[in-house]
């Protein structure tokens, strides 16, 4: 079958490469595609997006160290004060309040509580008095557990890392699509360039099988009428000369936008190969996609999201309860230096809570939704599921189909070109009708198309491989690309 790609480059002549042309076969227009499209800058920046919000995830659960700060806290004014009769009073303030307070908290995820502590130090100056004193805190602890209320922090841990694992697939998956767009594309131009060949080489011979004709027809040894019906011909092959030239000059424009070739000049491309030297099976192929997919992971979130928001609803229940305790020193004095001797102890225990006393049943429907909503999801992941091996199986029923089919065009071009290189002899010679003739030039030229087709479909049919497995076949290996995380 080796021949078939030589035959067709042959009938290419405006094909072969000149000094400004860019020669591109189809794995390099899907490797540019990949490194240069707005498709793939796109999908670099979702994935970075992802990583991102992954990485403020995991900050949640760490230490937070902070300081706050009130310098200087300088007031001149009068405020109202409230005099033992009852009347307001304006009098003069002139004062500083400057504070610092040092403090640090950590999440506790089992629970959904929280432990924390301080250190604080405040000075009040009065200007009008002449008067200064500190306030310290020299250190306090605390926890506040909420009480019989949803655990947000527990379900994150659930659920993030299952969506960070997701991100990273679903843009191993943004990758693989652009390989099977960048392949539509490359086959409109490819068909579109063929085409165009075509239509000049069968205006070349037409002219050529016309000047033959004019021959005949001044010997007397053929009519009228087929003068006319090759004249009729030839206008057809300039017609569709120039249509083919428009649609080709509109694919390549698709694809230098679509694969960030804009600058680029003319552009050939060579026919890709009609075998790939790898075996799938349908078997393998679903034991990857369900591996590796984006879809497979999303499955399991979908789940866990709905399990959430019925554990959010139950826990949602109205009865609003927190506990918290704090135990620590505090000291005041004239002198920074007094503020922290002996300190007094500081304690702190309160239990806070409203209780609903009547709902109308407000609780119980919304825990109802949230469960009939888990219900449904389970039962839509589950037709999911059954459609994606639907479309795997589909997939590689259709990859080997492409094969046969690729072979069997690539027969029928070679028979369709040498039919009709004897039918186009035998004209010469006088013993072929024009309407045989003409015959034998649709069939050659539906037959090269056709070929190109079935390479189309073939290698379509391959990259969807690849898209829905996330799997290299040739390779052997799972198919990954450079991401965030080195940066």
């Amino acid at each position: 079958m080796k021949l078939i790609p030589i035959l067709i480059l042959c009938c290419l002549p405006g094909l072969l490469p000149a000094q400004d042309t860019l020669q591109l076969s189809l794995d390099e227009v899907v490797d540019m595609a990949r490194k240069g499209s707005i498709a793939a800058k796109q999908a670099i920046t979702v994935r970075k997006t992802k990583y991102w919000e992954w990485r403020t995830h995991r900050s949640n659960y760490q230490p937070q160290l902070a300081l706050e700060g009130n310098l200087p806290g300088f007031q001149k004014t009068f405020n109202p004060v409230t005099q033992p009769n009852g009347t307001i009073k304006f009098e003069p303030v002139h004062y500083n309040n400057s504070a610092l307070n040092l403090s640090f908290s950590q999440g506790i995820t089992a629970t959904g509580g929280r432990i924390y502590g301080a250190t604080q130090l405040q000075r009040f100056d009065d200007f009008n008095a002449g008067t200064k004193l500190y306030n310290a805190i020299p250190y306090t602890i605390g926890y506040t557990q909420p009480l019989f209320q949803f655990n947000q922090m527990k379900w994150d841990t659930r659920i993030a890392p299952i969506k960070f694992a997701e991100s990273k697939q679903q843009f191993i998956a943004d990758m693989e699509f652009i390989g099977v767009q960048a392949t539509d594309y490359f086959f409109d131009l490819l068909l579109a360039q063929v085409n165009f060949q075509i239509a000049v080489t069968n205006l070349e011979n037409t002219r050529q099988i016309q000047r033959i004709a004019d021959e005949k027809f001044a010997l007397g040894k053929i009519s009228r009428n087929e003068i006319l019906q090759l004249q009729l011909e030839y206008l057809k092959a300039e017609k569709s000369a120039g249509r083919a030239r428009r649609d080709m000059e509109i694919a390549a424009m698709n694809l230098r936008a679509y694969a960030g070739m804009q600058h680029a000049g003319k552009i050939r491309l060579t026919l890709p190969p009609a075998i790939i030297a790898m075996q799938v099976n349908a078997e393998r192929v679903l034991e990857e996609a369900y591996a590796n997919n984006a879809q497979s992971i999303a499955y399991e979130r979908r789940i866990r999201e709905a399990k959430r928001d019925v554990a959010k609803a139950k826990g949602e229940n109205g009865l609003n309860a927190a506990l918290n305790a704090n135990l620590g020193y505090s000291n005041s004095a004239a002198d920074l230096g007094k503020v922290y001797r002996d300190p007094r102890n500081q304690q702190l225990v309160e239990l806070k809570f409203t209780i609903p006393v009547l709902d109308w049943g407000r609780q119980r429907s919304r825990t109802k939704t949230a469960e009939a909503n888990l219900e449904f999801t389970q039962y839509a992941v589950e037709q999911d599921k059954q459609n994606f091996a639907q479309s795997v199986t589909t997939q590689v029923t259709l990859y080997t189909m492409m094969q046969e089919q690729v072979q069997l065009s690539a027969s029928a071009d070679s028979i369709a070109s040498e039919k009709y290189e004897i039918a186009r002899q035998r004209y010469v010679l006088g013993n072929l009708s024009i309407t045989d003739l003409s015959i034998a030039f649709s069939e050659k030229d539906q037959a090269k198309r056709d070929y190109i087709l079935a390479l189309r479909d073939f290698w379509g049919a391959y990259y969807e491989l690849r898209y829905l497995s996330l799997y290299d076949f040739e390779k052997n290996k799972k198919i990954s690309y450079d991401t965030i995380e080195k940066d």
